[in-house]
């Protein structure tokens, strides 16, 4: 009973200070400050475990606090037993609680961070170089394997490397024609599209209202386009899909946006979260795209469909495949305007300069750990192609440096799908049926593209007897 006592507050004070957090954040123009927050960042900058929780227990905070530092901050409060029902604790009993947390801390928590610390302290100086998987002993064979796996195809790095560059040619040809019609002629296509994206009329107003009609805008969207999908679709999910914004304890680190899969029992819809830390960060140009990866017809459609299938097994309708999921969402970025949905230029412009990023991912991923490229030489790559800040590429190229090969899965698969989607309807002729199509694509779960294309050419088969 004391330890799920104390394992409740814990959960009580993370919530509350996660809260707190949020609302303190220069990010969405917060105003109220910790007290003697700059007591706090001092302690945790000199990475002193008793320096920082004596700084800790004398500013008397009632948070948690994400300092600069590499702690985080957690202080026990009697604030965070508003939290509980009331008369769940006499006044002794919140004392011993209390006074077991900030032991449970001390000794605990705060130890447990500087091990985590001091191993990767340790460990920064083998890391030598940014040299990709090639440099490995066995560097080549391993990133084969990793292509292999993230891909589900026997597709080569070379080949990969090869796809990527002509899809960024294609890309990039398609949306200079949107810029220089929109009066944007001179610089790279990355510069042109942050500059555009960085006009007054593609931002919302930087205040509550403006978040709050940015949620309202990505559900008129999903509604819309909801609203108009049966000439493509047989089946859809019987689960609907909501509009949240990302927990402003969590915006700072999470993406820009992620989807929440239906509860199994149908109690709870599929959640499209958006991140709104930063308005400068939604143009109106890229919400469409987005709206219709994340939620209809992409990820929501592919995972809230596989959810409700009776008659396949549960790892079926379960385990997830990158290759085909956001394969999936990214094909279902071009249906939504295939089937009319963008006619705006600048809409569909956004489409393209999502399709653009994956295409970009095909060329340095396999440049850093098949072509002996630089991490910098990626860098540059993907800034002057894609329009993204250089925090965000930075990002971008630092977790393809470290997880090689994941970031292939969502072109491949997209171009996968878009390939028996034409080998289907090219061999078929006028008993091809775009909704049996994507039936033999979403009725059956998640599953690796070679898999998927072996169904689809049994159902080719099948239609060609009838």
């Amino acid at each position: 009973m004391k330890a799920k006592m104390i394992g409740a507050l814990l959960a009580c004070v993370l919530a509350a200070g996660c809260a707190a957090h949020a609302d303190t954040n220069p990010m969405v123009g917060g105003a109220a400050m910790y007290p003697s927050k700059n007591i706090v960042e001092n302690a945790v900058n000199s990475k002193d475990h008793t320096t920082l929780v004596a700084a800790v227990k004398a500013a008397g905070l009632v948070e948690t606090l994400q300092g600069p530092g590499p702690f985080t901050v957690f202080a026990p409060t009697n604030a965070a037993f508003d939290k509980l029902p009331a008369g769940t604790l006499d006044d002794a009993t919140r004392t011993r609680v209390l006074g077991d947390v900030e032991k449970a801390i001390d000794e605990a928590v705060f130890p447990a961070y500087a091990q985590l610390i001091s191993y990767f302290e340790a460990l920064e100086p083998k890391a030598t170089s940014n040299d990709g998987a090639w440099s490995l002993p066995d560097g080549d064979a391993y990133y084969a394997y990793q292509v292999e796996s993230n891909t589900t195809t026997t597709m080569t790095p070379d080949q990969i490397h090869q796809l990527g560059l002509a899809e960024v040619a294609r890309i990039g040809g398609e949306m200079d024609a949107i810029l220089r019609e929109a009066g944007y002629v001179d610089g790279t296509i990355g510069a042109r599209v942050r500059q555009l994206a960085a006009a007054p009329e593609q931002l919302y107003p930087d205040n509550d209202e403006g978040r709050k009609q940015i949620l309202a805008d990505y559900q008129r969207i999903i509604d819309e386009v909801s609203a108009g999908l049966d000439p493509y679709f047989a089946v859809k999910p019987k689960a609907g899909v909501q509009v949240k914004r990302v927990p402003e304890f969590s915006e700072k680190t999470a993406p820009g946006a992620y989807y929440e899969g239906p509860a199994l029992d149908g109690s709870r819809p599929g959640t499209f979260y958006a991140n709104l830390r930063n308005v400068a960060e939604v143009p109106k140009m890229g919400m469409r795209t987005l709206a219709y990866h994340e939620a209809v017809p992409g990820h929501h459609f592919q995972i809230a469909i596989a959810q409700e299938l009776k008659d396949l097994p549960i790892f079926r309708r379960m385990v997830p495949f990158t290759a085909f999921a956001e394969g999936w969402a990214l094909y279902a970025e071009r249906l939504a305007w295939e089937a009319g949905f963008e006619k705006n230029p600048m809409d569909n412009l956004g489409r393209l300069q999502a399709e653009m990023f994956r295409a970009v991912r095909l060329v340095v991923d396999t440049g850093m750990h098949a072509k002996h490229w630089t991490r910098e030489q990626a860098i540059q790559y993907m800034s002057d192609n894609t329009g993204m800040g250089d925090d965000e590429v930075t990002a971008e190229i630092e977790r393809y440096l470290v997880n090689p090969g994941q970031a292939l899965a969502y072109k491949v698969g997209m171009l996968k799908i878009l390939e028996l989607r034409e080998k289907a309807r090219a061999e078929l002729g006028p008993k091809f049926d775009l909704r049996e199509f994507h039936d033999q694509v979403l009725r059956n779960g998640s599953m690796p593209m070679e898999i998927l294309e072996r169904v689809v050419n049994d159902w080719i088969s099948e239609k060609r007897k009838t």
